[in-house]
């Protein structure tokens, strides 16, 4: 936003300082309408605390959202079901993450040939830096920095994955669970360690799991890459097969590179 911008698009959220302050405000908005289909009570909450994560991981702290509600027809009960528990969902994050909702709208009857989008609401949060200065991005700054991964590592969860939709051609399973009390210690611990310096970078690992993640620290770095050990994770009998692809590509929730 013409001088005011610290973050140029693409390096995570978005990032604006409040001139005249030490302050800066970071923005996200984040949606999965592929996890709301398979569970829209789930899908929302993941939505929310997506959006959250993702400012946290600016170092700011989450004080506010707000929320577009797309849906089809609310005539038909399996669409006023979807967008009911969508709206708990909602409700059910946004007070375990201590987030007023100031406002937002809904997109209703988004239909063709009476097949119905997905139901996909989407999330803006926004949050405060104390001290612009702290501000962190996605990018890994350093060759000699130490690569840590924030969160359990240990799931795999495919479901509703980028991995089943790209390389299988599916929309399927339960998207990742979600533990609201680790979501936001999570997050306060990013703030606390953006604040004191402790941290260079950090990226939430969300659409395409570790490895798209792990990318996309490395893009636009100035050429730095990563050397990491990833292990396979364990899948239950008969899903064994797909357990590098698990920890590679499954989209488990609270999880930061740091």
């Amino acid at each position: 936003v013409r001088t005011n911008s610290i973050l140029l698009a693409g390096m995570g959220a978005g990032v604006v300082r409040v001139k005249g302050t030490r302050r800066a405000l970071a923005f996200s908005v984040d949606g999965n309408g592929r996890y709301c289909y398979l569970d829209p009570h789930r899908g929302a909450m993941l939505a929310v605390a997506e959006a959250a994560r993702n400012v946290a991981c600016a170092g700011a702290a989450p004080i506010g959202a707000t929320n577009c509600l797309n849906f089809g027809n609310p005539e038909r009960p399996e669409i006023m079901w979807q967008l009911v528990h969508a709206v708990r969902g909602i409700a059910e994050a946004c007070r375990a993450l201590d987030i007023p909702v100031t406002g937002g709208n809904v997109s209703l009857y988004n239909e063709t040939d009476s097949r119905a989008i997905y139901p996909t609401p989407v999330l803006g949060v926004v949050g405060l830096i104390e001290n612009a200065d702290r501000t962190l991005a996605r990018r890994f700054r350093g060759e000699d920095s130490v690569i840590m991964l924030l969160g359990a590592t240990d799931k795999g969860e495919l479901g509703g994955s980028e991995y089943l939709k790209v390389v299988h051609g599916l929309v399927s399973g339960l998207p990742p669970e979600l533990d609201l009390g680790h979501e936001r210690a999570l997050q306060t611990l990013l703030v606390e360690a953006a604040g004191d310096g402790s941290i260079q970078s950090a990226h939430d690992c969300s659409d395409g799991g570790l490895a798209v993640a792990l990318a996309e620290c490395c893009f636009e770095s100035g050429g730095i890459g990563a050397d990491v050990d990833v292990p396979a994770v364990t899948l239950p009998e008969g899903w064994a097969e797909y357990s590098v692809e698990a920890a590679l590509f499954g989209e488990s929730a609270s999880r930061v590179i740091v």
